[in-house]
């Protein structure tokens, strides 16, 4: 009786601890916080702090995202990049997500993009009305000139390249650039893509930096390899997490906040994104 209620013990002890850790790993929110420093960053914008929030999914963190919306209300940023995903096309919840939107659009300005899911479930028009209504930036293949004290810079955003599947990703990217920058070479450049995986078309076009997702930080991180697998890049992908630079190009990947087919993060928290621009002029 005693060597069974001994395994009972540690059954339950087991069951508890897989609980736990699967409840930091899918909840506990992590802030990743990252520089920019360029000469081409006018001086008017030195300090100018970036919120990227990608990959909701529908997820819930807190009674109406009130612990979501704490983190990035400390956060004071002067803009929140919404880089795609942000509702999931396996158990769309549109308002769910449109809860943290409705309370930090009042102190500040909110840009967004489309990504895969929005593509697929088929409610483009709706989220980006929605989205609008609460005076959300919403980004089509095109770009917003933001100044300040006589300077500016570019916000630029392109949809998901699953909106026109049956060219490579590569193609619809590049050609979504074209339009969304034509004419406006010449200033800073932020980009709203959520897919990583096209990198180089990136730097062929000589973005300053790119806020990208989609990747979910490789879903499964193995601690001192990366991610394990990514849509878009198979098996111990490239591009999960961090900063990746090339040429002129910064490229930021976020790990994002929620899950979809797969449930479970593992050792890859949900993630924050805060980038702050240097002006070295």
């Amino acid at each position: 009786m005693k060597r069974l209620l001994r395994i009972l013990l540690k059954l339950i002890l087991f069951i508890a601890f897989v609980w736990a850790f699967l409840y930091i790993n899918n909840n506990w929110l992590q802030i990743s916080e990252y520089e920019v420093q360029s000469e081409r960053i006018p001086k008017a914008f030195d300090g100018v702090r970036i919120v990227q929030i990608s990959d909701l999914h529908d997820a819930t963190f807190g009674e109406n995202q009130s612990r979501l919306v704490k983190k990035v209300q400390t956060m004071n940023p002067d803009f929140v990049f919404l880089t795609g995903d942000f509702i999931d096309s396996n158990r769309y919840d549109l308002q769910n997500s449109l809860d943290f939107v409705e309370q930090i659009i009042p102190f500040t300005q909110v840009f967004y993009v489309t990504g895969n899911h929005e593509v697929a479930v088929n409610k483009i028009n709706e989220i980006t009305q929605a989205l609008k209504d609460l005076g959300v930036h919403v980004l089509m293949d095109e770009s917003s000139v933001i100044e300040k004290a006589g300077e500016s810079l570019i916000i630029a955003g392109v949809q998901d390249p699953l909106i026109n599947a049956i060219y490579p990703p590569e193609e619809v990217i590049a050609e979504s650039l074209d339009e969304a920058i034509s004419r406006r070479s010449d200033s800073f450049k932020l980009l709203l893509s959520h897919r990583p995986e096209v990198f180089d078309v990136y730097v062929e076009k000589e973005i300053d930096v790119v806020f990208t997702g989609h990747a979910h930080g490789g879903q499964v991180r193995i601690p001192g390899v990366g991610g394990l697998i990514a849509p878009g890049q198979g098996w111990f992908p490239k591009y999960t997490s961090g900063m990746h630079e090339q040429g002129k190009t910064k490229m930021v990947v976020s790990r994002g906040l929620g899950n979809s087919l797969i449930p479970y993060r593992i050792f890859n928290r949900p993630e924050i994104v805060l980038l702050t621009l240097k002006s070295s002029r």
